[in-house]
């Protein structure tokens, strides 16, 4: 048995969860990272609260200020506010890119030494960068680098695929329902990425 179809053995144990599994045509697809976190990171930045096709519009644009759309710390701090404004940057966006920028000068955000953190001291590493939330590095940990055992209990579409998959009673505190999102995903650890990425695909399709 390789190590998608463990994934999906396990993972299954959880009669609601082989249900959404069996609903959704998502493939596990297992690769090493090779995504710039940089880069991801920067990218994140730019997509908050924006559509997918503005969000892709501005990035393109942002990329397209640098020597082979490969922007560098340097390159990037060397700009004007103006400059980055004038791609669509918010004037907090245009902050929190440079943040970002200045962060990666005096730390190293390769993937080789990123992959030497835990998930916990990664995250607790990049939001001490202002603009860099945990929500942000949990979707970098998920689809950057691919680490198997991620919950991001505070995305809405997590939030809302397990309240109606499980029915879930939401009036009650939210503590109690928190807590009760944790016990549920607890179930599917040390594969709570795939869980999350079987219902956000899941919710897709509604």
């Amino acid at each position: 048995m390789n190590e998608a179809d463990q994934i999906i053995a396990h993972l299954s144990k959880d009669p609601k969860m082989a249900r959404v599994i069996q609903e959704t045509d998502f493939q596990i697809y297992l690769k090493p990272a090779e995504r710039s976190v940089f880069t991801a990171l920067l990218e994140s930045i730019v997509s908050q609260q924006l559509s997918v096709k503005a969000a892709d519009t501005i990035y393109g644009r942002f990329l397209g200020l640098f020597e082979n759309q490969l922007p560098e710390p340097h390159a990037i701090l060397s700009l004007a506010d103006e400059t980055l404004r004038a791609v669509g940057l918010s004037g907090q966006k245009t902050k929190y890119i440079k943040n970002v920028a200045s962060f990666a000068l005096e730390n190293s955000l390769e993937i080789s030494e990123v992959n030497k953190l835990s998930d916990d001291e990664l995250i607790n590493m990049l939001t001490q960068i202002k603009g860099v939330g945990r929500w942000t590095v949990e979707m970098l940990l998920i689809f950057t680098l691919q680490r198997h055992d991620v919950f991001p209990i505070d995305d809405l579409g997590i939030y809302q695929s397990i309240v109606e998959v499980y029915e879930i009673d939401t009036t009650r505190n939210k503590k109690e329902i928190r807590q009760q999102l944790t016990e549920i995903a607890a179930q599917w650890s040390p594969y709570r990425t795939w869980a999350c990425r079987y219902m956000w695909k899941w919710r897709d399709k509604k």
